[in-house]
């Protein structure tokens, strides 16, 4: 994937949600309207974090590269360079995978 020039501002990070496959163990393949949303996702930009009551900068939990857990339906869906990508606050995240 091409380099994004997008910079998520406050406690916001750029996920790229990583598809399910299409084809399940049995072997039905799946129309792309029987398949569950993606609930996994890679950190493609983290923004610098939210203030705190003193105006000091809280530290992401998160960094570029992490994959990432996600509850279903968050996010705002934009498109980049082709591709559906997920801007979606820390807060929404459930954890880190690995």
């Amino acid at each position: 994937m091409a380099k994004i020039s997008f910079k998520p501002l406050g406690g916001r990070v750029l996920v790229d949600p990583i598809e399910q496959e299409e084809v399940t163990a049995g072997g039905i393949v799946l129309p792309e309207t029987a398949k569950e949303k993606p609930q996994q996702a890679k950190v493609l930009a983290v923004g610098p974090g939210d203030r705190n009551d003193k105006g000091e900068r809280v530290a992401m939990d998160v960094k570029v590269g992490d994959v990432v857990l996600f509850a279903k339906y968050s996010g705002t869906e934009v498109k980049m360079d082709g591709k559906k990508l997920l801007i979606m606050r820390e807060s929404d995240l459930l954890g880190i995978v690995g």
